[in-house]
């Protein structure tokens, strides 16, 4: 079926329309997008107590630290027990960080579910993020003062966001690249320079291992920038990363020198987009590790600091949730607590109704024609009116 739907037309009069499969594959796709990124924290405890988290959802509130003030950071549960209704900044997942609400950074305020905080987390690393301003531009997303579209993309390695047309490179399209580490972060491990010229490839033709190639194409995911005092959504896009094999056990040989000495080079510029597991193939030498820990990026060679791992974990906890929650649906919930007759009753209605939307729908496919919104009103208010008259008839008095 066809469903219709607002859109921008691509010439003027024109009506756009998109099938109702697509709004749902997209609504699902969202939806598991959110439940991977916010399944994988706590929405009810307070992370403090866990110290440094590996990876966690992070909230900047604009309400109790604004621009201007110290930058501070909220968990997912903070952000809906302590700062409902501020103006929040969603920062997706960041690495090793520790909740600071209702520390030293916003005055008087406290925080509700775990008080006994240290006034600073000395170990959180901060951005212009925290304020609600992203890429080398220092904008905010979305920008109302920015008249081109463009996707941001969010750098692996110092987490900031990124617009395509600001990396210093082309974005690839139909290539199985899935994380991308910036220009700027690349200069401060020039290590990553000699594994992009074998694992990268070049920017004018990237490296597409024949094993992987477009049978397995990673897609750059979006995800709601949400400013959840009034809702309005913006889009980014992050990098998918592909589940890879464990980072590879320390080899006898450098293998960092093993490729530096090949005399293949590349031009150092611009941000880099890796293949997946591309981290499996670094060095982990004793020398090697000790290069990661004085960039600063000893996660490299952490399976589970990836984005990917971090969306699993959140997957996994919330299918063995919703394997155990029997009757946390709220049809099931309600229909638990009626008694045998009146379940009945509902059921034979609902599969009443299923099958009169189903003749309804299919009479605008055979015709092929667009259902509007008004099509659907008029479908529930008949159904109203069936309902009336059949209650109506179903009345019985005594004399």
């Amino acid at each position: 079926f066809t469903f219709y739907f607002p859109r921008m037309a691509a010439n003027e009069g024109d009506e756009a329309t998109v099938s109702l499969v697509d709004v749902l594959e997209e609504d699902e796709e969202l939806e598991n997008e959110a439940s991977a990124v916010l399944a994988g924290s706590d929405s009810e405890k307070c992370s403090y107590p866990e110290g440094y988290v590996k990876r966690q959802a992070l909230y900047a509130c604009s309400t109790c630290t604004p621009k201007g003030g110290q930058p501070a950071g909220v968990c997912l549960a903070c952000s809906y027990k302590c700062h409902e209704g501020h103006d929040l900044f969603e920062l997706y997942t960041k690495r090793n960080f520790r909740c600071d609400c209702g520390n030293g950074k916003f005055e008087e305020m406290r925080c509700k579910l775990y008080s006994d905080k240290d006034q600073l987390n000395t170990e959180n690393k901060y951005s212009h993020n925290f304020f609600g301003l992203y890429c080398t531009c220092n904008r905010p997303y979305p920008d109302p003062e920015d008249p081109v579209e463009d996707e941001m993309i969010q750098c692996i390695v110092c987490e900031d966001w990124l617009h395509g047309r600001h990396l210093g490179c082309p974005v690839p399209e139909c290539v199985e690249l899935q994380e991308m580490v910036c220009e700027s972060c690349m200069n401060n491990a020039p290590f990553l320079w000699t594994y992009a010229t074998h694992l990268a490839g070049t920017h004018r033709d990237p490296i597409i291992h024949s094993d992987s190639l477009c049978s397995s194409m990673g897609i750059l995911l979006t995800f709601s920038l949400l400013v959840k005092s009034n809702g309005v959504p913006g889009c980014k896009r992050r990098h998918q990363e592909m589940e890879g094999g464990s980072p590879s056990k320390a080899p006898s040989e450098c293998r960092l020198k093993e490729l530096g000495g090949t005399g293949t080079e590349r031009a150092e510029f611009g941000a880099v987009f890796w293949p997946s597991a591309w981290r499996t193939k670094l060095c982990s030498c004793v020398s090697c590790k000790k290069s990661y820990d004085e960039a600063g990026m000893s996660f490299l060679l952490d399976e589970s600091d990836t984005v990917l791992a971090y969306e699993n974990k959140g997957k996994t906890t919330e299918q063995e949730q919703a394997g155990t929650a029997e009757g946390r649906d709220p049809l099931m919930s309600a229909l638990n607590t009626l008694g045998r007759v009146q379940q009945l009753e509902i059921i034979h209605g609902y599969n009443d109704m299923k099958t009169e939307l189903k003749d309804f729908l299919q009479r605008f496919a055979a015709e092929g024609k667009v259902v509007t919104p008004e099509d659907i009103r008029q479908f529930f208010e008949q159904q109203q009116n069936r309902k009336r008259r059949r209650a109506n008839a179903g009345q019985y008095y005594c004399s």
